[in-house]
């Protein structure tokens, strides 16, 4: 989609694209409470503290099952779309040095005809050089920093907070201990709760990054973004105590699903925009994979170190040690955002900018344009 869009309303197709997203998780959310309600209602269960086994049984093993499954759908109905998509003009005419080829693809695509000598033109310089090469370093290295060390800060907070919202419900009481409820009704409980923070918080900040992305910038969302997650998540921790008692869940439900939207409404979505604009087309999708790598690592890291650090100072879940307890774990992941808006000064704003202008990839070596 960036090499396909032009500089004016590139940031609105690249992030409409990842907003899909948004749609994806809400009709999971939605998927597992149609089949957990259909299980729980055909196979009726004890609650765990009554009789453990009875509780999960053979039936919840195939509803995790089915819903896996339901994700192929998707995956299915774009394949045939997706190998019949040709590659974009830009790397074809000046990476692989084919202007026929580009010139058919954009006629495809564009669905006028185009003619081959208004795609000639000087293959570009940044095919000369690799990855690790020295004018790579001197021109992107900063850059690569920047998208990397974004992505991996944010994926740390952003996945901690997806992976371990029903630990943050149980904690506020918005859904009951999970010893009190069979396997699918916790299940089904904990999605209804998820659908409600996306369809309020998540969805709505993936578009409003589309609304305002080319009027904004990049760089002023991404730093709002990280700032906003930041101040809400300081927000929570501070009043935690207070915010977990019985009356006082709504704020708690509020400043939760702000964090989500301005995540989202932020750093979620420029973090997969910029090293999508930034860099040469040779390198493009490889910087762009190494960004997204780092993220994992990143969500990877806060997956698993808030599942140990949350854990209770005194009294751990069995089977896990002391950790330092989700109020000062929440602390944590407030550093962590406001890290990622410090690395955030080191991005470059693409805003109206050409994606040649952007990657330099037709400045030679010596400074002059090709």
């Amino acid at each position: 989609m960036s090499e396909y869009a032009n500089k004016k309303t590139r940031g609105t197709f690249i992030a409409a694209v990842f907003a899909m997203q948004g749609f994806g998780i809400l009709f999971g959310t939605i998927v597992t409470i149609i089949v957990s309600s259909a299980f729980r209602h055909a196979f009726p269960a004890p609650p765990f503290y009554i009789d453990a086994a009875a509780s999960i049984g053979p039936e919840a093993d195939y509803v995790w099952r089915i819903i896996v499954m339901f994700g192929t759908i998707p995956a299915a109905l774009t394949y045939y779309w997706r190998m019949k998509m040709p590659e974009t003009a830009r790397y074809t005419a000046l990476i692989a040095g084919n202007t026929k080829q580009a010139t058919s693809d954009m006629s495809k695509v564009l669905n006028k005809e185009i003619l081959e000598e208004n795609v000639q033109g000087e293959r570009a310089t940044g095919d000369t050089w690799g990855l690790f090469s020295r004018q790579f370093m001197k021109r992107h290295g900063v850059h690569l920093l920047a998208t990397t060390s974004t992505w991996f800060l944010l994926d740390v907070a952003f996945y901690s907070q997806n992976l371990f919202q029903k630990d943050i419900f149980t904690k506020i009481g918005w859904i009951p201990p999970a010893k009190t409820m069979n396997a699918l009704e916790e299940l089904y409980r904990i999605a209804r709760a998820q659908a409600l923070i996306a369809l309020c918080g998540t969805v709505p900040g993936y578009w409003f990054t589309v609304a305002f992305i080319d009027i904004i910038g990049r760089f002023w969302i991404q730093l709002m973004g990280f700032t906003m997650m930041t101040i809400f998540m300081l927000a929570i921790a501070i009043p935690y105590d207070y915010l977990v008692k019985p009356g006082h869940h709504t704020g708690f439900v509020v400043l939760y699903g702000l964090t989500f939207f301005f995540a989202n409404f932020g750093p979620n979505s420029t973090t997969f925009i910029v090293p999508a604009e930034i860099f040469p087309a040779r390198l493009r999708s490889t910087c762009h994979g190494i960004s997204a790598a780092t993220g994992k690592a990143g969500a990877i890291i806060g997956a698993f170190g808030f599942l140990y650090a949350s854990q209770d100072q005194k009294k751990p879940d069995t089977g896990y040690s002391r950790g330092i307890g989700m109020r000062n774990s929440l602390f944590v992941l407030a550093g962590t955002n406001f890290l990622g808006l410090l690395f955030s000064l080191l991005v470059p704003e693409s805003k109206g900018k050409s994606l040649e202008e952007l990657s330099k990839e037709n400045v030679g070596d010596d400074g002059i344009e090709a």
